[in-house]
């Protein structure tokens, strides 16, 4: 098993770089192309390279788009490709558990993630390690892992690792509150149907980055049968992603009514990693919240 996973992780790394590879031949080409057509002076890294001006004849006789990484979007997404075997084809499978010893608001947490994510699983961490933890799950074929964390009570963050070879977000928690605090929510019994889902405000090639990594804790919607009356919806703004789960009801031909049923949280991304939980520290760094990040107020960074 230890084997496989070496060997499958690095033939993911090596079409990985062969992927930006071509990304950055095609954003050379189209500099190129660029300044061909406006006569303006070439940038000095494509001046010095001559096997990109020599094959340049030969790329514009291929079909607009037929090269990798022509495409508006293609040149990020392509490269999120963790989740291209499995994605639309089967449903995730995520385990949701929590720190050690975690308290009794923390434990209703976690049962509220688990009745978010209608394919989950919720696991009693009890004394086991991470690195036992991941390979458990790895063993059982699980997708994700959804791990919590607390002080003194309050949920404070929520790491989402994909299994087997990552990535690992973890993201703050902020304002968060349980079924029970908020005011006029539904109660009795959540609905486990297949969630619609909105994501709202993601415009950047990270934000985009961030909606690949949230949108596979969910079932897909063309795996058929089990979309119900409720929706889960995530809306950036200023790099705040506001977390909400309502369902909602048919009153006309246009009209629907909404009631919220938790839980509600506000997120923040702070690291993006390569590799899973138990080689988080060696991972490679995708992006990270410095202390210099948001030296400006006006920039969003999703």
């Amino acid at each position: 098993m230890i084997r496989r996973q070496a060997r499958e992780r690095r033939d993911y790394l090596y079409r990985k770089a062969l992927l930006l590879r071509d990304a950055s031949i095609a954003e050379k080409r189209a500099k190129l192309k660029a300044a061909l057509a406006s006569g303006k002076p070439l940038d000095p890294s494509i001046v010095n390279d001559s096997q990109l001006r020599e094959d340049f004849k030969y790329d514009e006789s291929l079909p607009s788009g037929s090269s990798k990484g022509q495409g508006k979007d293609d040149e990020f997404m392509d490269v999120d490709d963790e989740y291209a075997l499995t994605s639309g084809l089967v449903d995730p499978r995520p385990l949701v558990t929590t720190s050690r010893s975690p308290s009794a608001r923390l434990s209703t947490f976690a049962k509220e993630i688990r009745l978010l994510l209608p394919t989950s699983i919720r696991l009693n961490r009890g004394n086991l390690v991470l690195p036992d933890l991941v390979s458990s799950a790895n063993a059982a074929a699980l997708t994700d892992m959804v791990l919590l964390h607390e002080h003194r009570g309050t949920p404070t963050a929520i790491t989402i690792s994909h299994l087997p070879h990552g990535p690992t977000a973890s993201f703050s928690l902020h304002n968060v509150m349980l079924r029970a605090d908020i005011p006029d929510s539904s109660r009795g019994t959540v609905s486990e149907s297949y969630p619609h889902l909105i994501f709202e405000g993601f415009t950047t090639k990270l934000g985009k980055r961030v909606v690949q990594i949230l949108k596979h804790l969910f079932p897909p919607r063309e795996g058929g049968g089990k979309l119900g009356n409720r929706v889960v919806t995530f809306r950036n703004r200023e790099d705040a992603i506001e977390v909400r789960h309502h369902v909602f009801v048919k009153t006309g031909y246009q009209d629907v009514e909404l009631a919220e049923v938790g839980p509600r949280m506000t997120m923040r991304l702070f690291e993006i990693r390569g590799g899973t939980l138990e080689k988080n520290a060696g991972g490679d760094v995708e992006w990270a919240l410095t202390q210099y990040t948001r030296t400006s107020r006006k920039k969003d960074y999703l």
